[in-house]
Order: C-alpha cells, then sequence, then structure tokens
C-alpha cells in the first residue's frame, strides 16, 4: 500500500496560473505580502507535514481505530503527536487573525491544506476540520469574556472544538432540538439533553475540547427560532471537569480513526453564544466553513483514490490491449486498455476542476472580507452562496463513486484490504450526509437561492462565467453551454417550476438533476479556464481535459433532459 503524496505541482498551477491568486489577494491590502513565493513555501511545506508525519498513520487510524473505555477515547498510535505537531508548527492558525494568535495568512492556503489532510487521514483530519469554523463562530458571537478564554486557544488548535447539533430525534430538522439550557444565578447556563454523531466529542489529541452545543432556553418557542447555541469546555478553567459525558462511540462503515460521539450533558454548565433565539445564525457560520471544507474533502479523497488507481494501472499487466505496445506473448499495463483509461481519466477532469471551483471559492471568502468595494464583496458573496452547495454535493457525491470505479481498476485486489483503495471507498461516503446532506444542498441551491428571486443571481452568475472566457475552441464550447443553460433556465424551469398551477413539490423533484447540471457547467467554465492558460499544452492536462468533455460532459444533456421530463410531467 502506497501511501498519499500530495499533488503539490498541480495545485499550485490551478492557484497561480489558472486563477492568479497572488495577483487578486495582492490587491487586499490584509493580502499585500501573499506573494507567489510566499504561497509556494506555504504550499510545500504543509505538503511535506502531510506527506511525512499525516499519511503514514492512515492504516492504523483505519485499523485501530478510536477506542472507547469507561467514557475516555484514546485514539489511534501516533495521533495525538502528530496533532500536537501540527498546531505547534502553526498549521491550525493559518488564516485566523494575528491579534488572535493566527498568521493572517488567506484563506486559499488553509483550504489547500485540508485538502491534502483529507486525502492523506480522512479520519485523523476529522479532528482539526472544525477548528476555523468554530473560530469564526467564537469571534462572531462570543462575548468579550468568551473571547478572551477560548478565541486564542481555538484560533491556535491547542484546544480542539466540537459542534452539537443532531439528536436521535432531530438529524437534518434542528428544529426538533430538545436540548435544554436553564439559566444559573451565575449568568451561565445549565445544559442537559443528548447530542448523536459528534465528530471528536472525546479524545486524547488537546488537553480540552470546546463545545458548542444548539440548546432551548425555557421560554423559547417550539422550531428552529427557539434554538440558542451554548459554549460547554470539557474542563472549565480551574481544571474541573465538566458534565459533559462522552456515553459511546458509533461502529462505523469508515472513518474508524475519528470517533463519533454520543454525547450527554448532565445539567452542564455553559455560556450563551449569541443572542437568545440565534443560535442557528451563529452556527450556521461554523456549518458555512465546513461545507466547504467537506467539498474539499471530496476533492482530497478522490486525488488519493485517483492516485492508488493510477500507480497501479502502470505496474499491473493484464491482456492485450487494442493498439497496445507489450511484446509477443506478453501483456499490456492495464492503463492502456481503453476502459482504464475511462476511468482515470474522468476522475482526472474532476478532481482538476474541482479544484479551480473550491480555490476560486475560497479567495471570493478572502475577497468579500477584505475588499474595499461594495460591489466587488456583492460578486463574491453571490459566488459563495450559489457555489458552496455545488461544491460540497457534486464533489463529495464523486468521491465516493470516482473511488469505487479508481477500486474497478484493481479488479479482485480492490476488493481486499492489501491496497487501500476499499478505505477510500468507505471513507467517502459519509462527506456526503453530514454538514447538509447532498439533497438538501440541493434543495437549498434551487428552492432557496434560485427560484425566490426569479434566478436573478443564478443567470447574473453564469453570465459572469460566460464573460471570463477568451475565444479558444474550448471557451466557445463552454460559453455556448452556459448560456444556452441560462436560456433553459429563463424559458423552460423558471416559468412552469414558479406558475401558480406548479405542483408544490415540482422544484424538489428537479433540484438534484439541477445541482448537478450546474456543477457540470462550472467544470466546463474550469476546463475553459485551464485550456487557456500556458502550461497547460502538456500531455497531463491534455488528457484529463479530453477525458472531460469525452467522459464527463455528456452527463449535462442527460441531466437537463431528465429536467425537461419532469417539468412535462
Amino acid at each position: 500500500m502506497n501511501h498519499f503524496q500530495p499533488a503539490t505541482a498541480d495545485m499550485a498551477f490551478v492557484l497561480q496560473s489558472v486563477l492568479q491568486a497572488p495577483q487578486q489577494l495582492q490587491a487586499l491590502p490584509a493580502h499585500a505580502e501573499a506573494d507567489t513565493d510566499l504561497m509556494q513555501q506555504v504550499l510545500e511545506e504543509s505538503g511535506k507535514f502531510v506527506a511525512e508525519v499525516v499519511a503514514p498513520l492512515n492504516r492504523d487510524g483505519d485499523e485501530i481505530g478510536a477506542q472507547f473505555r469507561d467514557g475516555a477515547v484514546t485514539m489511534p498510535p501516533g495521533f495525538r503527536d502528530a496533532y500536537q505537531a501540527f498546531w505547534q508548527a502553526g498549521w491550525p492558525a493559518l488564516a485566523c487573525a494575528t491579534e488572535d494568535g493566527g498568521q493572517g495568512l488567506p484563506t486559499v492556503l488553509e483550504a489547500m491544506l485540508y485538502e491534502m489532510l483529507s486525502a492523506a487521514n480522512h479520519g485523523w483530519t476529522m479532528a482539526p476540520g472544525l477548528l476555523h469554523g468554530a473560530y469564526e463562530c467564537i469571534k462572531h458571537h462570543a462575548s468579550d469574556e468568551l473571547k478572551a478564554r477560548y478565541l486564542e486557544k481555538v484560533a491556535t488548535g491547542e484546544w480542539l472544538a466540537t459542534m452539537c447539533l443532531t439528536e436521535p430525534h432531530a438529524g437534518s430538522d434542528l428544529g426538533l432540538c430538545r436540548t435544554k439550557a436553564v439559566p444559573l444565578p451565575d449568568g451561565r447556563y445549565a445544559l442537559s439533553g443528548t447530542k448523536i454523531f459528534i465528530s471528536g466529542g472525546e479524545h486524547d489529541l488537546s488537553d480540552n475540547i470546546v463545545h458548542l452545543v444548539l440548546a432551548r432556553l425555557p421560554d423559547a418557542p417550539p422550531g428552529p427560532k427557539g434554538l440558542s447555541l451554548f459554549l460547554v469546555p470539557k474542563f472549565y478553567e480551574d481544571g474541573t471537569r465538566s458534565a459533559a459525558v462522552c456515553e459511546r462511540i458509533e461502529e462505523k462503515m469508515g472513518l474508524h480513526g475519528s470517533p463519533t460521539c454520543v454525547m450527554r450533558f448532565d445539567e452542564a454548565p455553559g455560556w450563551i453564544v449569541g443572542e437568545p433565539g440565534k443560535g442557528l445564525n451563529a452556527m450556521f457560520v461554523m456549518m458555512n466553513a465546513a461545507r466547504l471544507h467537506v467539498g474539499l474533502q471530496g476533492i482530497g479523497l478522490l486525488e488519493a483514490a485517483w492516485q492508488k488507481a493510477d500507480a497501479y494501472s502502470k505496474e499491473r499487466r493484464q491482456m492485450r490491449a487494442p493498439g497496445g505496445s507489450a511484446k509477443a506473448g506478453e501483456a499490456d499495463l492495464i492503463e492502456q486498455h481503453p476502459a482504464m483509461r475511462r476511468i482515470l481519466d474522468a476522475q482526472r477532469a474532476w478532481i482538476d476542476a474541482g479544484r479551480v471551483v473550491a480555490y476560486r471559492t475560497a479567495l471570493e471568502l478572502d475577497i468579500l472580507k477584505h475588499h474595499g468595494d461594495a460591489t466587488r464583496r456583492e460578486v463574491a458573496s453571490r459566488w459563495c452562496a450559489l457555489v458552496t452547495p455545488v461544491l460540497k454535493a457534486a464533489w463529495t457525491d464523486q468521491a465516493f463513486h470516482g473511488a469505487s470505479a479508481c477500486l474497478q481498476v484493481f479488479g479482485g485486489h480492490g476488493f481486499v484490504r492489501e491496497w487501500g483503495i476499499e478505505q477510500i471507498v468507505r471513507d467517502s461516503r459519509v462527506a456526503m450526509i453530514y454538514e447538509g446532506t447532498n439533497e438538501i444542498q440541493a434543495i437549498d441551491l434551487l428552492l432557496r437561492k434560485t427560484l425566490p428571486d426569479g434566478g436573478a443571481a443564478l443567470l447574473t452568475l453564469l453570465g459572469e462565467l460566460s464573460a471570463d472566457l477568451g475565444g479558444d475552441e474550448q471557451a466557445v464550447r463552454a460559453k455556448s453551454q452556459l448560456d444556452g443553460f441560462a436560456s433553459f433556465l429563463r424559458e423552460r424551469l423558471l416559468p412552469r417550476a414558479t406558475t401558480k398551477d406548479a405542483p408544490a413539490d415540482l422544484p424538489h423533484w428537479l433540484a438534484d438533476d439541477f445541482l448537478r447540471a450546474v456543477a457540470l457547467l462550472l467544470m466546463a467554465w474550469a476546463w475553459a479556464r485551464i485550456g487557456a492558460t500556458p502550461g497547460a499544452g502538456t500531455a497531463r492536462w491534455q488528457t484529463a481535459q479530453t477525458g472531460f468533455w469525452r467522459w464527463v460532459w455528456p452527463e449535462f444533456g442527460m441531466r437537463v433532459a431528465m429536467m425537461e421530463t419532469t417539468l412535462a410531467g
């Protein structure tokens, strides 16, 4: 089994050449020093840490896993040492503000780090994966007293954090949460209730854990508007342990290196974060950050699967391939067989385009935060709102199905543990579920972000993507598809889905196909951008581009046809 190796050269090409990130970031006063040399240095050093420290722990993380005994969780061998080295080296603090103990670097560098970490060791990465969202939540919503006590510890990663939302009867429907928060005389609140599926609810990686918990005040109304957010640490300042108890960890299909905990709060004292009844507003800061990171997980896991399959295809010989090069009496390499080439090239197309989309999203987050022009910030806000659900849903879906396709390259060897590909298939499946299921992302895109404004925001985005492209063959092709989908949206989908006699459930039937079609359009734009970039004329990039138009793009027509059938239904 070969360990994952970060593809830093490919990542740098997308960041610096395709997206020209240094030029964009240096126009922002907060990142004026983020030149090519700095970004390259951070990318290379983070890649070394991932390859040398985190990736070698992946097998033990899966086979030994997190161990639960008497309310305590012991992480797999090497996990704690790796995490202590991780936070002490400053990696969790990359994009946090310098005044909070961070390094103040661009969000896109953090995004690239977590893509590599997820590819190398998804289970280990679950622990620090929520840190930046927790940091933003505390920074923007907590009281000054709470910030003084917890913000820097979370920003630096010295203390890890959780997001305690789900309850046994309340998964995606958070309005059903029953956990109670009763005011105490000292200004704190006593939290009582059970939360499930809590990643990293208990472990030995860090000396403290900061739980952010949704709960209801005694006079709160039912539904989501009655939820408030609270902070309950594992240990208080005086060293006493809180009544936040891990009852058990789940036995899971994958992610054995990450403890998924059932947490019981037995009148555990904590502090309110933000205003009463505004808990979801504060929590969505975490959830939106998490959704970008989950999309990056999809890209990273697909890269890890592709690396294994590609390496195997260059070693294993089977039969004679059409047009093969083997000598008489020998077999050709698997990579020469068209059926295997199709699998590998299609996944490569998804990975490369995914990086363009994800890194652009991270860049837009920095522009949204730091740009001085309100109009440009509006463009960034529109991009993030529309693209984040697409990135989360489409690339996690492809991570699982693409990893399964990569397993096929191994034949029977892929189904046994020796080669490690089956672990990626198992680990990747959960990303389609958590942080808002992929179906919820599709509903969000169509019903909440497209239909309410008559498609104005999405049509504007499609127009911006089209205008962004040049006049070469691939750009003209992508422009034609972007413009054609805009016409379909204006002339077919919007009139039918918003008419008074349209069935109330019609948009819900359309949502999955709609999101997938938008994802493919983003890929077409991304590949047109890659194709127009000097340096993309090599066989490596040309093969992947051909793979996109030949093996991936035809799905777009199928999705539009399915929507047409639904609209006509």
